[in-house]
This record gives C-alpha cells, structure tokens and sequence, in this order.
C-alpha cells in the first residue's frame, strides 16, 4: 500500500471513532461516510471537502433509506455544524 494511501486511511479510521456503531442504520451512516470521505482525500477528488459536508452527506444518503434516522456523532468533533440533525 502507498504511503498517501496509507495516511488516507488512517484520518478516516480516526474520524470513524467520533462516528459510533449502532443499529441499521447508524452503520448505514458508518459505510456510507468511509467511501465518500475516501474519496474526497484522494487525488483525483475535484473539489476540497471538509469531513463535515462528508457526513452531511451520509446523513443525507441514510435517511433516503431511513427517513426518520437521528444520527449519532460527535458534534464537537465535527464542529457542531449538524448539531440540529
């Protein structure tokens, strides 16, 4: 595994700690988050994405699923933005 790679993972497995598991759809919020937040580190990534509009964006794709989905997570980790979620 390259080295950008490998510290690409490493950020997202650390921010997954402020994201706990929980039923269906608090891990729906889980998988969902880790490719996108992947993706939006990588070289090919078109625009600067901060890992708060990645979890709104999670948020967003799990209550298509779940619509009455309450998500948990650190808010002050995530910089109280979705606090209201």
């Amino acid at each position: 595994m390259n080295e950008s790679l490998k510290k690409m993972r490493e950020q997202v497995m650390a921010e997954m700690k402020y994201i706990p598991r929980g039923n269906y759809a608090q891990n729906m919020l889980r998988m969902i988050y880790w490719p996108l937040r992947m993706n939006s580190l990588g070289k090919k990534a078109k625009t600067i994405e901060t890992k708060e509009s990645i979890l709104k964006k999670a948020i967003e794709e799990t209550r298509k699923t779940y619509p009455d989905f309450s998500p948990k997570y650190d808010d002050h980790f995530f910089k109280d933005e979705h606090a209201t979620e």
